[in-house]
């Protein structure tokens, strides 16, 4: 990572390990990284990336990436570059790249040994039947008639199926366990189901491919992974995970549990994420609404935040929620370190200094960053005629209003101390104009007098601003928890005014923004510049984040 990590903190996970290395049982810590290559990576696979990546390197150990490509149908060679390009960008390299697919060969002849040994059978029944044969949580399942084959049969019909001569769906390689398990997983679970269809990656080779539990552990054993970290929903798989190593006789890691991650707002189901950039919901996977990664890149969410809140969360055994505020507190936190100063006005209303002389450009120095005194001043103008935000001023203000109103006086960021004259209004009764008076002693927000104001207000040239795009985001979900609304229900729940696009008046330097730059709008929120849409004098700004911080608030009130 680009920072300092935080001391390695301690948990249920981190304690077995410091136990395994202590006690010899094992030498090195080996971990890995397994996504299946159906998709872009979401916020929740940060969790999971960070914990798989950080414990191999606070151990001095290795992590593996993993593409668990077995499901020719969904995957894609663009989800894999997608998921390598996710990784690196969260700051992680990885010791091996490796994928499920380059293990089809020993797959199958492990599972032949398994037919052998009478543990397998091949049966014909389809995939409804299985299901319903597979009884319920209070009753046992239902032999297959299938299930007394004899060795040779099952060799032969498994053979057969490899070699193509069965239609899709028509048999499956099933595990002979326990139809009557209290867990479910180990009713005689499918090894092997048939499908002519291309792979990616071996092409036209096989025409059976494996199933997810019987590719996971034999392909932990074959890397030599000694953690097998995976999130809760995988824990009644486990024992089915231990099965098959201690049935053939291999290596076998060790799968371990936590909670997968949850945030407010977010919804991490593929299927309806799907749903979502088909239906038009959203503009494609890197949406800045999006909890994808590539959304949340696009967005202008630092990677080091993602990593900092994952590992502030950090590994339960229930799974629960976190609030959304939490999360953006830790992307204000390194923005707040990190991202350039600017002045922006995005609902503008003109403001006249009628004492300032009509041509005359005054070029005043700015902070780029008040938190890094390394990042320097920038000169932006001041001149006669200037944009404020339209929410900075009222005619007829309240008690507790402190910014500008008719005869009050406010500092102009880093300029003078302005007090309004008068206004101009159009037919209607709208105020279109403020006129104003400057007191030159005031320069740079102070007055020799010592009398006082109680509002700064931020503002930007009239005669140099940069009319930009700018697009400012809310939650894309209406409810905190957009995954308990079915697939029918939660397209209801969608937020009319999750995006809405204005047209800014920036400070002129906004102009020569680049593409993943970030920036505060000086009183107004941090923004990202754009990559995909903004075009050489033409940025296009995201808003990443406001400025006001919630968690940080409830923190503070608890102290």
């Amino acid at each position: 990572m680009t920072e300092a990590q935080d001391p390695a903190p301690t948990d249920f996970i981190r304690e077995r390990i410091r136990q395994d290395l202590a006690s010899g049982k094992v030498a090195q810590v080996v971990t890995r990284f397994p996504p299946e290559p159906n998709g872009y990576l979401h916020i929740g696979h940060a969790k999971a990336i960070t914990t798989s990546f950080s414990i191999a390197q606070e151990f001095g150990g290795r992590c593996n990436l993993r593409m668990d490509d077995t499901n020719p149908g969904a995957e894609d060679q663009e989800y894999v570059d997608a998921i390598m390009e996710d990784v690196r960008w969260l700051g992680f390299s990885w010791d091996g790249l490796y994928y499920a697919a380059d293990y089809f060969d020993q797959l199958y002849a492990w599972a032949v040994q398994l037919v052998e040994k009478g543990l397998a059978y091949v049966d014909d029944q389809n995939a409804e039947q299985i299901a319903n044969s597979r009884g319920t949580l209070t009753t046992p399942g239902t032999d297959s008639p299938h299930r007394s084959r004899s060795v040779a049969e099952n060799l032969d019909l498994l053979a057969r199926m490899k070699a193509g001569e069965f239609g899709d769906g028509q048999k499956v390689l099933r595990a002979k366990i326990d139809m009557a398990s209290p867990n479910l997983n180990l009713r005689d679970p499918v090894m092997y189901r048939i499908r002519h269809m291309h792979h990616q990656r071996t092409g036209d080779r096989w025409c059976i491919y494996p199933m997810y539990d019987w590719a996971h552990g034999q392909s932990d054993s074959i890397e030599g992974i000694t953690h097998s970290l995976c999130t809760l929903e995988f824990e009644h798989h486990r024992p089915l995970y231990d099965w098959f190593c201690d049935s053939l006789g291999i290596y076998k890691p060790q799968q371990i549990e936590f909670a997968r991650l949850n945030v407010e707002y977010l919804l991490t189901s593929k299927r309806k994420l799907l749903l979502l950039v088909d239906g038009g919901h959203v503009e494609g996977w890197d949406d800045p609404r999006m909890p994808t990664l590539r959304g949340l890149r696009r967005r202008g969410y630092p990677p080091e935040a993602l990593v900092a809140f994952a590992r502030h969360v950090g590994l339960a055994k229930v799974n629960g929620t976190h609030e959304i505020a939490l999360l953006e507190h830790f992307v204000r936190d390194h923005l707040n370190k990190t991202a350039l100063r600017r002045m922006a006005v995005l609902d503008p209303i003109e403001l006249v200094i009628e004492n300032w002389p009509e041509q005359h450009v005054e070029w005043v120095a700015a902070q780029n960053n008040p938190e890094d005194p390394n990042a320097g001043t920038r000169e932006v103008p001041f001149g006669r005629r200037l944009w404020i935000e339209r929410e900075d001023f009222l005619e007829n203000p309240p008690k507790d209003f402190f910014r500008l109103a008719p005869g009050r006086e406010v500092r102009l960021r880093f300029g003078y101390f302005v007090k309004c004259v008068g206004v101009d209004k159009d037919a209607a009764g709208n105020v279109t104009t403020i006129r104003c008076t400057y007191d030159p002693e005031t320069k740079g927000g102070n007055a020799p007098d010592g009398r006082k104001v109680k509002a700064t207000i931020h503002w930007v040239s009239a005669a140099h601003a940069v009319d930009a795009e700018v697009r400012l985001y809310e939650h894309l979900f209406t409810h905190p928890d957009p995954a308990s609304f079915d697939q029918s229900e939660f397209l209801s729940i969608l937020n009319p005014t999750s995006k809405r696009t204005v047209r800014g008046k920036l400070e002129p330097s906004c102009k020569d923004a680049q593409g993943g730059e970030r920036f505060q709008f000086e009183r107004l929120a941090y923004f990202y510049c754009d990559p995909k849409d903004s075009r050489p004098g033409a940025p296009v700004f995201h808003r990443t984040v406001t400025l006001k911080d919630a968690w940080k608030k409830v923190q503070q009130k608890g102290k």
